[in-house]
């Protein structure tokens, strides 16, 4: 195709002066690019631009590994860096009448100045002034949640537009370079960069020489096997100095034009499970490899990027319609931020399968207790998603390797997930969540089938529950930063909705009597709860049941008001709400009483209890103006210090999926 326009341009200029030849030749091809693409004519405008600044903004995202950011207000401001800070250069380059503008990354050439930044749910967009032109700069994840081979896609689009800004046509040219640190764990490790050919395009590739594949585990690892490819799609491919990848394209002498590239990450192997190696589901078991991927996305670009526009215009719609714009950017930045703490994968019996990875914590994969507060994004737009995540759990059970009358609490440590790795188990925590998040999958179906096949083992986890959730003895929580402490009211709340949704199971399925047996006792234990739990002070209920003037945010009985099945009265949420309201600090309201710090998933859990938007926003701002303002410059930490702003741990995890809770909300009213 190249060759072609070439050809035509060559053509036309038998017919034209020589400096007409070189404006109307480059604007003919450009013409011929986006006629090819069929670009939209705003394409290079976000749906709605965003005034939230990101602490590290999303860029070549695909997984916990091709997980690229930037961690600054401006993108050449400092290298690009993977979600855990070890440096993952990509340098991009304007050339314009012979200067070149640095528009990402570090070197001494001239900085192009940047105008702007906007993030939506699938890409971010960037504008610069280079010079007489001003270059637009989109980086797109195609992760379409409707569309298994493109969320699960290793490559990445990076798109660009040149403008003249003086009226006058100037000779452009657009460089990008990938380094081989994108394909090492440590700097150290010896790598080797390719030049070769596949399907008729040439491609450059970078791995090391070692590629010891799905050998390392743990936290803050980076990959070390499989290839980073450029293609020549649109440009031309080559290998620059220490083994740089250099994609580049001449814009030609022009007064605006268009063009995009792509990046991708072929990792072989992808993910081990139970002792069987998987590659991601956009593989199709081996069928499909890397080339014919990266085709499939350069010929489907147009179709493509108007779909990710679509997502971008329903998440930040969505966002706005349940609270304010201000809500609707934090659901825009945060898409990317979850879907990428993911891998999806087909095991050999047909499963599909969905598993996180614990990022900035122990590197646990598939962990119960980031799946509960990630739920809400895939409960709104794709419940099969949250039933990927939970199969392998209960399949877990059922084939006997795990035994205990409560879930596990994880398969591994990323990238194996061939059993529990963690050292302590949660007992009310994971079966409490497994169950309520079993209910709701089941009542969005309008049916049992799915939990069917499992029907022994989650009856064994509800009457664990009701024997042992009361009155919770220490033990393990997804809240125990502070320590553990017995008799823990919110772990309790866990107990009895997991009860209330085994019984609402069972009457799908036609146990009646099964039903209300089960129902009666999470009423019981709703009554007893209330009176256990109300501080003397009559304004709120304690953290602990034995002590007093203690609070926690009690984000778990969000279920009752989301399924309406009214075991508590409406007054339990509202008092705890109002009183929560007194205890904010300037960048949030704290876990619970013992520490400053919060997590800002349950904060949006607890908000999506309150009757109005207005009460709402009251916890959405202070949310806002954390993510606005911290000085931690990390992928959004979900774990900060409410009154400096600061991150105590944790970045780029899945759960800040909890954010959609508001939306589920008013999906299900």
């Amino acid at each position: 195709m190249k060759k072609t326009y070439l050809l035509i341009a060559t053509l036309l200029a038998c017919t034209l002066t020589q400096a007409a030849r070189r404006i109307v030749s480059s604007d003919y091809v450009a013409e011929k690019i986006a006629a090819k693409t069929a670009q939209p004519v705003d394409f290079f405008q976000p749906y709605q631009t965003t005034h939230l600044r990101l602490p590290s903004v999303p860029l070549v995202v695909s997984d916990p590994y091709l997980s690229i950011w930037s961690p600054f207000d401006h993108l050449n401001d400092g290298t690009t860096r993977h979600w855990g800070d070890q440096e993952k250069p990509i340098s991009g380059w304007l050339n314009v009448d012979g200067t070149d503008y640095l528009f990402m990354g570090v070197a001494d050439d001239t900085k192009a100045t940047q105008r702007s930044v906007s993030v939506t749910a699938t890409s971010t967009y960037y504008t610069f002034a280079c010079g007489p032109m001003e270059l637009d700069v989109v980086f797109t994840a195609p992760m379409l949640i409707d569309d298994y081979d493109l969320l699960s896609s290793p490559a990445n689009y990076l798109s660009f537009q040149v403008r003249s800004t003086d009226g006058q046509a100037h000779d452009c040219r657009v460089r990008i370079e990938a380094s081989p640190l994108i394909a090492v764990n440590e700097t150290s490790q010896p790598v080797v960069s390719r030049k070769e050919q596949h399907g008729g395009v040439e491609y450059v590739s970078v791995g090391t020489i070692e590629q010891p594949i799905l050998a390392k585990t743990g936290d803050f690892i980076c990959i070390d096997w499989g290839y980073l490819y450029l293609p020549a799609f649109n440009g031309e491919v080559s290998i620059g100095h220490d083994q740089q990848l250099v994609w580049q394209h001449a814009f030609g002498t022009t007064r605006q034009a268009a063009t995009f590239m792509l990046i991708g990450y072929d990792e072989l192997w992808d993910i081990e499970y139970m002792y069987h190696r998987y590659k991601a589901y956009w593989a199709h078991d081996g069928q499909v490899s890397i080339f014919q991927h990266m085709r499939q996305l350069y010929e489907q670009y147009n179709s493509i990027m108007r779909r990710c526009r679509a997502l971008d215009q329903t998440i930040y719609d969505d966002g706005l319609r349940a609270g304010n714009a201000h809500y609707a950017e934090i659901l825009s930045a945060s898409y990317r931020h979850v879907i990428a703490a993911h891998k999806l994968f087909r095991d050999h019996e047909g499963h599909l399968l969905f598993f996180s990875k614990e990022n900035n914590s122990n590197g646990c994969v598939n962990t119960v207790d980031l799946t509960y507060p990630s739920a809400p994004l895939f409960l709104c737009y794709n419940p099969e998603l949250q039933k990927a995540m939970m199969t392998s759990i209960f399949e877990y059970s059922r084939t006997g390797r795990w035994t205990k009358p409560f879930a596990a609490h994880d398969l591994g440590q990323y990238p194996k997930a061939n059993g529990q790795v963690y050292g302590g188990d949660m007992p009310i925590e994971e079966a409490g969540n497994m169950l309520t998040l079993a209910a709701t999958l089941c009542r969005m179906d309008g049916s049992t089938t799915y939990v069917e096949p499992y029907w022994d083992i989650i009856t064994t986890w509800a009457d664990y529950l009701s024997v042992n959730g009361q009155d919770p003895a220490e033990q393990l929580c997804t809240d125990d930063f502070a320590g553990h402490w017995a008799h823990n009211a919110n772990l309790s709340l866990k107990a009895i909705m997991g009860i209330v949704g085994y019984a609402e199971m069972a009457a799908m399925r036609g146990y009646t009597d099964k039903a209300e047996r089960y129902m009666n006792r999470a009423r019981q234990m709703a009554s007893q709860w209330q009176r256990d739990a109300l501080d003397p002070q009559g304004d709120h209920y304690r953290l602990a049941f034995d002590r007093d003037s203690t609070w926690s945010q009690k984000y778990n009985i969000v279920w009752d008001k989301l399924w309406q099945t009214n075991i508590f009265p409406d007054e339990v949420m509202q008092r705890e709400l109002k009183y929560y309201l007194r205890q904010q600090n300037q960048y949030g309201l704290p876990l619970d009483c013992r520490r400053e710090y919060t997590k800002s998933d349950w904060i949006m859990w607890t908000a999506a209890m309150a009757k109005d938007k207005k009460t709402f926003l009251q916890f959405v701002e202070p949310l806002y103006r954390y993510i606005n303002e911290t000085t931690s410059r990390v992928p959004i930490s979900d774990w900060h210090e409410t009154k400096t702003g600061q991150m105590v741990a944790f970045r780029a995890r899945s759960v800040i999926g909890g954010y959609w809770m508001r939306v589920l909300m008013d999906k299900n009213q």
